[in-house]
């Protein structure tokens, strides 16, 4: 097709011939070009185009949607995990349920959701309140077999309450607004506030085990330190807590010589890959005696639960456990995020140390104690096996000083109060006279002086928020305008502030 002939006419032509023939080579060249070049426009346009879209559009991962739209077609941003995404498993006995639902009330709200799982049926006419969860009663474990000697086989009952909760509220449309199931005991006090906080830190569309082990090194040693102690509460993410009840009863079947429900808990979660995540804001309290110590240098993180309340000593002296948690209690309506949380400063006039548990307690000490030696709690209490030493617990604790001279001056919540036009706390501590409250010869102010300490600050309910990093407030002794009342500011620290005794 691209052949000039040859049967043209001689030279005469010629020129006509060449330039015909030529014509139509160009005309055929020019043809081929402009189909190529029409070819690489159309593919280009063909990678580019996606290529724009791509980087005209945020990255999918970065976007956290919701099922639900608004009206405008727009994916709504995720509800934060609120009280009403939890679900409470109390595990309880008909026999002490009477005693024990007064810590029950103490903490439970209307619009939680829960239940108190019984042994047996009870007279419920006495029970049932708007104050306290629905009871219900377990399922009978006679299948499983029990061999811990001297055990109570109560705990195969305790250890299934979580798979009796997943049961109950399967298919439900409860089911849909479900996050976290959190299990505690019936003597076990939470701060819902604080557990929330805690929660928000975690994915709840993953496995989470979230807990905290015993205050007793033996006991840790004994059971594990990877196991959330049942008492002091955990919490279970729900997609972890359904797939728990699918094997959580052959699971039990293998463990027969384990002691508790938590250890049992504990080994399905191994058996299911997951660890605890440590929150050491639960507290299992395996001890005696004393919290006051523990309380006063609590650690930095929010107070989340107390537990095994029965046992140790009421939280106030001279008060009924209940009366004495209900103190506590008013001021962590006031501002539970700074609940038992230490603050540290001096005295520089009277070369005092001070330590302020905020909400709880007021310590003063004669002469100058470092931030390292004070955030060290002190051992008011005894070990879940009744030793003293150091050598028995999962944390750091001190001796409180044999030196007269250098035993606190505690002071104890009085009253807690808001301040509404200057927009902080006021709180009230009352001294405590201790039966021994010896003579000092030290030539240097006496603290016993002080009757009284009033502390002032504001709320402060996003300490706790994911993208801060924790520390401690710190406090300011201010001019003593009235004999025998000291006066504190605690807040958060000013820029370049640090625990430091000032020389004058």
């Amino acid at each position: 097709m691209g052949e000039c002939k040859k049967d043209q006419k001689p030279f005469s032509h010629e020129k006509a011939k060449t330039f015909s023939c030529n014509s139509q080579t160009s005309f055929y060249w020019l043809i081929s070009k402009l189909i190529i070049t029409l070819a690489i426009i159309f593919s280009l346009q063909f990678i580019l185009y996606p290529l724009n879209l791509i980087s005209s559009s945020p990255p999918r991962s970065l976007i956290k949607t919701d099922v639900s739209l608004t009206g405008s077609g727009i994916p709504k941003p995720e509800q934060q995990t609120e009280i009403n995404h939890v679900v409470f498993g109390i595990a309880a006995s008909a026999k002490l349920w009477k005693h024990r639902r007064d810590y029950v009330k103490l903490w439970w709200k209307q619009g939680m959701n829960g239940v108190v799982w019984l042994d047996k049926h009870i007279n419920q006419n006495d029970t049932v309140s708007s104050s306290l969860p629905p009871i219900r009663i377990s399922s009978d474990t006679a299948r499983f077999k029990y061999k811990y000697p001297k055990g109570n086989r109560s705990a195969i009952r305790l250890t299934r309450i979580v798979s009796e909760m997943v049961t109950l509220l399967n298919g439900t449309e409860s089911e849909k607004n479900v996050r976290w199931i959190v299990m505690g005991d019936d003597d076990t006090v939470f701060f819902p506030e604080n557990l929330i906080r805690v929660l928000r830190k975690y994915d709840h569309e993953q496995f989470y085990y979230i807990g905290s082990s015993s205050e007793s090194h033996i006991q840790n040693i004994k059971f594990s330190y990877g196991m959330a102690y049942g008492g002091g509460g955990f919490a279970i993410s729900y997609p972890l807590a359904k797939a728990l009840e699918k094997m959580q009863d052959r699971c039990i079947q293998r463990y027969p010589e384990l002691y508790g429900s938590d250890d049992r808990i504990h080994a399905c979660m191994s058996e299911l890959g997951v660890p605890l995540t440590r929150e050491v804001g639960f507290h299992q309290f395996d001890l005696f005696g004393k919290v006051l110590g523990l309380l006063s240098a609590h650690p930095l993180a929010p107070i989340v639960s107390v537990h095994h309340l029965d046992i140790v000593d009421p939280i106030f002296p001279n008060m009924g456990r209940v009366n004495a948690l209900k103190r506590l209690m008013s001021s962590a309506r006031l501002d539970s995020a700074s609940l038992t949380q230490q603050s540290i400063c001096y005295d520089t006039a009277n070369r005092w140390t001070v330590s302020v548990s905020w909400g709880y307690t007021v310590q003063v000490i004669r002469g100058v104690l470092s931030p390292r030696v004070m955030e060290v709690p002190t051992r008011t209490f005894i070990d879940w096996y009744k030793r003293a030493d150091d050598k028995s617990y999962a944390f750091n604790t001190r001796l409180i000083s044999k030196n007269a001279c250098q035993r606190p001056r505690v002071y104890y919540l009085s009253n807690a109060l808001r301040d509404s036009a200057l927009g902080r706390t006021v709180s009230q501590y009352v001294r405590w006279y201790d039966v021994w409250d010896p003579e000092c010869d030290w030539n240097m102010a006496d603290p016993s002086e002080i009757e009284q300490v009033i502390v002032y600050k504001r709320p402060d309910p996003d300490r706790w928020n994911k993208d801060k990093a924790p520390r401690r407030d710190c406090c300011r002794v201010l001019p003593m305008k009235k004999n025998g009342t000291m006066v504190i500011d605690v807040g958060a620290c000013r820029d370049d502030e640090i625990i430091e005794f000032s020389v004058k």
